[in-house]
């Protein structure tokens, strides 16, 4: 198996029997804020056409740094099979039929699958709204010889899932930060520091515990971090290590690797691994100085990588020129519906938050379920200030994940009263009616479970109990008949729907209740 970087968590793996092509990112993401580290717009024509004619495509999930729409709307063969991980909505599918692929193949949480004769993938899904009803994904890949696990930036809960289908010979992993917090607060500048190293320090934990459970023979740290070439957000690179910013590069985390003891492998865009029982080769695409320089040199090397992208930041910006509207109107139309939804959501969150859109002052009002013009009187607990070109932008697009679409480009400031409020943040990801049925269930089943038996409900020719036996979950909304099982979409569990037997973890405790719709 050869396992080649095409940058960020982009993978070209190649095996006898095919090739699968995970998260190409080219086009810079988040309003031209992200650029990939190091840069992979000079990639070797030999491996753009190997790119190009690849047997399988594998997206992880839609953000845009590995859901590149430009790149793929202009790239790859129309009919080229597409690894589906098994979300719970058909989101993904849809966004990449409207880019026009055609051929899908829609896989089951964890389940090997053999997609040509001895190579088989497992994708393993989380759906915590943390990331986006959608959610995330990471894929084990063995070719009968040799096993690849492509964990990305996806933060799987259970630890031993993605090693429990046999020994790992590589694993791709995020160390780096890929968030906006706290660097967009408004906070002084030493609380500032002290936050984000806490931060550093609370990602690398978080990846060690992932390498010490998997256990690869070698680990490979990518899908971060990204480039800052705008000279409005150049000081989020870490160049010196003194910087405010979460974004560490390779180097940093490789150290404690070593340090604790693993194999850890640096590459970048173009960086070959071949691995085999006996051995892992690695072949970088420029010599060993020259990669060392990348990062010895790294101001240099940025600058020199923002000289040659600075026309098109400038064209950039002149595209976000836009003539205001009336946004009050706009959202209170589009997002009082919506709140109107979500009755637990808006408890949650519990204070209101003042959107301030240039000059304009948008009130959410969480309590009231009302999105208004805001008044000198208005009392908030959360602030987002945000150009108004940008806010305008978002709007006219239609983004249902502002977290994808506008806060991970760091452009914009932010200030709250109290505590982190992951339900403020789960609002703005969830901004179409399908996304906000989901994150209205997932709020109910966290915060305000029935203490009483429910009436069954009715489900594609079949009437079943609301509530999943597993972890409470409402199966009007996360519920899937497929075949002849029930999936509850949550956590991917499967029940018979002959029998009510649990197929995930048979037990009695989680028998289903469940008989075909009397006609």
């Amino acid at each position: 198996m050869r396992a080649t970087s095409i940058g960020h968590a982009g993978i070209l793996i190649e095996t006898e029997q095919a090739s699968i092509l995970c998260d190409p990112w080219f086009q810079p993401a988040f309003f031209g804020s992200w650029f990939v580290f190091p840069r992979n717009d000079r990639l070797s024509a030999d491996l753009l056409e190997r790119i190009h004619n690849a047997d399988f495509l594998y997206i992880t999930h839609l953000h845009a740094d590995h859901h590149d729409e430009p790149w793929l709307r202009e790239h790859l063969r129309r009919d080229i099979p597409i690894l589906l991980p098994g979300y719970p909505t058909r989101e993904q599918q849809r966004r990449l039929e409207d880019l026009g692929f055609t051929e899908f193949i829609r896989t089951v949480d964890g389940t090997e699958l053999e997609i040509a004769p001895g190579l088989t993938v497992a994708i393993h899904i989380e759906t915590s709204i943390t990331d986006g009803p959608g959610g995330d994904s990471a894929m084990v890949v063995h070719d009968g010889m040799t096993r690849l696990v492509n964990q990305n930036d996806c933060r799987t809960t259970d630890l031993g899932a993605l090693s429990a289908h046999g020994p790992v010979d590589l694993h791709w992993l995020q160390y780096s930060g890929a968030i906006w917090y706290p660097m967009v607060y408004e906070l002084d500048p030493v609380d500032l520091a002290e936050r984000c190293a806490a931060k550093v320090d609370a990602q690398f934990a978080r990846a060690m515990r992932y390498v010490e459970t998997i256990g690869a023979r070698a680990v490979v740290p990518s899908a971060g971090p990204p480039a800052f070439l705008d000279p409005d957000l150049f000081g989020f690179n870490v160049i010196t290590g003194d910087e405010p910013s979460i974004f560490p590069d390779q180097r940093s985390f490789l150290a404690r690797l070593d340090t604790a003891g693993h194999h850890g492998i640096l590459a970048i865009p173009g960086t070959e691994i071949d691995i085999t029982p006996d051995a892992i080769e690695v072949t970088h695409p420029i010599p060993d100085d020259e990669v060392a320089a990348i990062f010895d040199d790294k101001e240099r090397y940025l600058r020199e990588y923002q000289r040659d992208w600075s026309g098109w930041l400038d064209d950039l910006h002149a595209s976000w020129r836009r003539e205001p509207t009336d946004l009050v109107a706009t959202l209170s139309a589009w997002w009082e519906p919506l709140l109107a939804m979500a009755p637990t959501l808006r408890a949650a969150i519990g204070a209101n938050c003042l959107l301030e859109a240039g000059d304009l002052g948008i009130l959410i009002d969480f309590g009231t379920g009302q999105v208004r013009e805001a008044t000198d009187a208005d009392i908030y607990d959360f602030r987002f200030r945000i150009a108004r070109d940008l806010v305008e932008t978002v709007v006219a697009e239609r983004a249902v994940d502002w977290s994808n679409s506008l806060f991970l480009s760091c452009r914009f400031s932010a200030w709250r009263a109290g505590d982190f409020n992951e339900y403020v943040y789960n609002f703005f990801k969830s901004l179409s009616v399908e996304r906000m049925r989901r994150t209205e269930a997932e709020a109910v089943r966290k915060l305000a479970p029935p203490t009483e038996v429910e009436p069954d409900i009715e489900l594609d020719g079949f009437t079943l109990q609301r509530r999943c036996p597993h972890r409470n979950a409402d199966l009007s909304v996360f519920g899937e008949i497929d075949g002849d099982e029930l999936v509850c979409t949550l956590h991917g569990w499967r029940w018979c729907t002959t029998t009510g037997d649990c197929k995930t973890s048979p037990s009695d405790q989680h028998r289903l209740r469940i008989s075909p719709t009397a006609d």
